[in-house]
């Protein structure tokens, strides 16, 4: 369930909505970038963030909206192909539904959408490419998620506190990738991919990778499974020793890992409903002088509430509180947060096309509760996370062969 503003900031968000635009004197229905020859214009992206700031959700800036709509319209790009589509008693189920869930029924939920200016086929748009996407991939992928009851066993064994869990012993590269080198690290990530053996994927760690594992060759220690990010987890679990997974595009950069040994052990294992963290936003991205004062802060800082008086009098935009289920993490932040331990820090990654670095501070983990769940539960939720996995890579390769061009 989510709750919408309320409707006294209606009028208030929607002058911010397009205050905020970076372009609002050009033609709202002029291109902003174009993914195989079709057009996303800056009405969309207006059309995005408000509507997304009326549901109360992170709404990004422009860049990171115009990434949200280049990925739906490759997704409906491969969806249409496959012939898929909903019908007009689906889609009218399907709001209903979105709407039940801030407690409106659908015609309330448009109505207070309209208030906004935000029009219904943004609604409508939003919640079919969600639901044909999610259709697709259950379709081509479903067959090959098959759950043993092993499996189903082990799962439950961890969330109940079970005397077992899984640990991997992974390499770690992390190539920064700012738009103007883009080509060529996804060349070099190709490269990496095809690596035979554990002391050429360390060369590549030490020659490439922008992480603090780069002085061991990208080696990490051994890693609890359960605090790798849910989409990375199968993956490395389809690896066998050895085997390194396809490039995996994050923001600003390319990742790659290596997967060295895996264990089942004794020692209990925990699952977590929340992740604490703070993001730090530094300007000058990976330059030395930038590195250094992360370096100099990071001797300075022991917790997250530190980080505030470093912030303050800077725009609120320099530092991110955040509260967030580890499937709801950005894909980049829950890699490095899973090597970290409450009050350490990662200096890895960047935002706004590698102009700002981010000083990502682990704050705490919240083991998630052990109530009783059904095997079906159980068995739903590792297909889920299975075909999540499989969805990314999809989209990732989509990405890498599309003609996409920015404005």
């Amino acid at each position: 369930m989510f709750k919408l503003i309320s409707r006294p900031l209606v009028a208030l968000a929607f002058t911010a909505a397009i205050a905020g635009s970076a372009a609002v004197a050009q033609n709202l229905f002029a291109p902003v970038a174009t993914v195989n020859g079709a057009g996303i214009t800056l009405f969309e992206v207006q059309q995005r963030q408000l509507f997304l700031t009326l549901l109360n959700a992170p709404n990004g800036d422009d860049e990171a909206t115009i990434n949200s709509l280049i990925d739906e319209r490759l997704r409906t790009e491969k969806t249409t192909e496959a012939g898929l589509d909903l019908s007009e008693e689906s889609i009218l189920a399907a709001q209903e539904e979105f709407a039940g869930r801030a407690e409106l029924d659908r015609e309330e939920f448009i109505g207070i959408l309209n208030q906004a200016g935000v029009s219904e086929e943004t609604f409508r748009d939003f919640v079919v490419n969600g639901i044909v996407w999610r259709d697709y991939i259950r379709g081509r992928y479903g067959r090959r998620v098959e759950i043993s009851e092993a499996e189903i066993d082990r799962a439950l064994a961890q969330q109940n506190g079970g005397s077992s869990a899984i640990r991997v012993l992974l390499s770690e590269i992390i190539i920064p990738a700012p738009p103007e080198r883009a080509a060529e690290v996804n060349a070099i990530a190709e490269q990496i991919a095809d690596s035979s053996s554990a002391e050429q994927f360390s060369a590549y760690a030490r020659e490439y990778s922008a992480t603090a594992s780069r002085e061991q060759g990208g080696r990490l220690e051994w890693t609890p499974l359960n605090q790798l990010p849910p989409t990375l987890q199968p993956m490395i679990m389809s690896l066998s020793p050895g085997d390194v997974t396809a490039p995996l595009p994050i923001p600003d950069a390319v990742a790659l890992f290596q997967l060295r040994a895996i264990e089942e052990t004794s020692a209990p294992a925990r699952e977590y409903s929340t992740i604490e963290y703070a993001a730090y936003y530094m300007a000058g991205g990976r330059s030395e002088q930038t590195l250094q004062q992360a370096s100099n802060l990071r001797g300075q800082v022991d917790r997250c509430d530190d980080l505030y008086a470093f912030a303050k009098g800077q725009a609120e935009s320099v530092l991110d509180r955040e509260v967030k289920k580890p499937g709801e993490l950005p894909q980049d932040f829950a890699i490095e947060l899973s090597k970290l331990d409450p009050g350490e820090v990662s200096t890895a990654l960047t935002r706004s096309d590698g102009q700002a670095l981010v000083f990502l501070m682990l704050c705490g983990r919240t083991a998630m509760g052990n109530s009783e769940v059904s095997r079906e539960d159980v068995a739903e939720a590792i297909r889920q996370r299975r075909l999540a996995g499989f969805a990314d890579s999809l989209l990732a390769q989509l990405r890498a062969e599309a003609r996409i061009v920015r404005k």
